[in-house]
């Protein structure tokens, strides 16, 4: 039975088409593009690969279309039967309405997983081998990987690059090669022995370990290429979004008897009330908001990836996103997947003939 229903889906090519152009497609084109251009003009194209690119595709390309397309895939395996008049015979047989519905779920998750893994194979390879050999971090090019203690002491000893090329304030009367200020105010300190109005290099060396204490959380959540254990929850946490997304739009199309106005509702979710209710804390239906499954996804982003929804970084330290714990999280996921399960099950299960 599920593996009938698995040809079923596959057969549909414009369906399997738009999976794979989403999934694999627009990764692989966007990826060979910046291979391509760093090949023909590695000085004004960057490296196609690194920390960045994984962090930009994962939270704001292969989230968001891949719910999407998870979601079609569960509106049409939801109601296949319905709008192509089988419901009748498949009910004549005699077979478990129950088990008609269930076998649904391992076939088109058999479609949606691989294709979500395959994708996100081929941007963490890139994203790897391709990486940028230097750290940059606001522009300037910085030590990978030191710790707090390490990035103050080489702020110590590069004074004048930290201060010219990092954010932060800049001694007065301070030459820097490249003309620039650094980006913050102007701060007043000694002149040098030599008379030439220039800081002296205490001043430099105080004002460079200030700036760099300053700047040490961004630094410190900058990488050259993602980590295996953010790839590693990165991945999972992909596998769990398209997941959702088939599991609900698999029990409305089976509850709704059709398969255009879910698909139209869960893209009016993924793309406008799950942004709004995610990050707009409306005081008389928090909790309301707090049941939204993309606030819940998004409380169990990994770390390392900028929010989905928030638009700041977590490295800031500062979140958009309506407060929600962790377990609350989890409880409203599960709550979402077997809730949608249980009411497209029973719609299918009292269904007229």
């Amino acid at each position: 039975m599920i593996a009938t229903r698995f040809m079923e889906l596959r057969k549909r090519r414009g369906l399997m088409i738009a999976l794979v152009l989403v999934n694999i497609g627009i990764p692989t084109i966007f990826l060979t593009v910046r291979l391509i251009a760093h090949a023909v003009a590695p000085k004004s194209y960057g490296p196609a690969g690194g920390y960045d690119i994984f962090t930009n595709l994962v939270a704001g390309v292969m989230y968001v279309f891949g719910f999407i397309v998870a979601a079609t895939l569960g509106c049409t395996a939801g109601s296949v039967d319905l709008t192509e008049g089988m419901f009748r015979h498949l009910v004549v047989t005699g077979r478990s309405r129950l088990a008609l519905y269930l076998a649904r779920i391992p076939a088109g998750l058999g479609i949606v997983v691989p294709l979500v893994a395959i994708g996100f194979t081929v941007v963490c390879t890139v994203c790897v081998a391709a990486a940028p050999t230097k750290l940059y971090y606001e522009g300037a090019v910085v030590p990978a990987g030191l710790s707090r203690t390490g990035f103050l002491a080489w702020a110590g000893e590069n004074p004048t690059y930290v201060l010219c090329d990092l954010p932060g304030p800049v001694p007065g009367n301070l030459a820097c090669p490249n003309g620039s200020s650094g980006g913050g105010p102007i701060i007043r300190g000694g002149p040098s022995s030599g008379g030439s109005g220039q800081p002296s290099a205490a001043v430099l060396k105080a004002a460079a370990i200030e700036n760099a204490a300053r700047d040490y959380p961004g630094y410190a959540a900058t990488f050259r290429s993602p980590s295996v254990p953010l790839m590693i929850d990165s991945g999972l946490w992909l596998e769990l979004e398209a997941i959702i997304g088939f599991i609900v739009g698999l029990g409305l199309a089976s509850l709704m008897g059709q398969r255009t106005v879910p698909v139209v509702l869960m893209i009016v979710l993924e793309l406008i009330l799950t942004p709004i209710f995610s990050t707009a804390v409306i005081p008389h239906v928090i909790n309301l908001q707090r049941g939204v499954v993309g606030l819940a996804m998004a409380h169990l982003e990994p770390g390392g990836l900028p929010l989905a929804f928030g638009g700041n970084s977590r490295g800031s330290g500062v979140s958009q996103l309506v407060p929600e714990s962790t377990a609350v999280a989890v409880c409203v996921v599960l709550a979402w997947l077997v809730g949608w399960t249980v009411l497209g099950a029973w719609r299918m299960m009292t269904r007229d003939a």
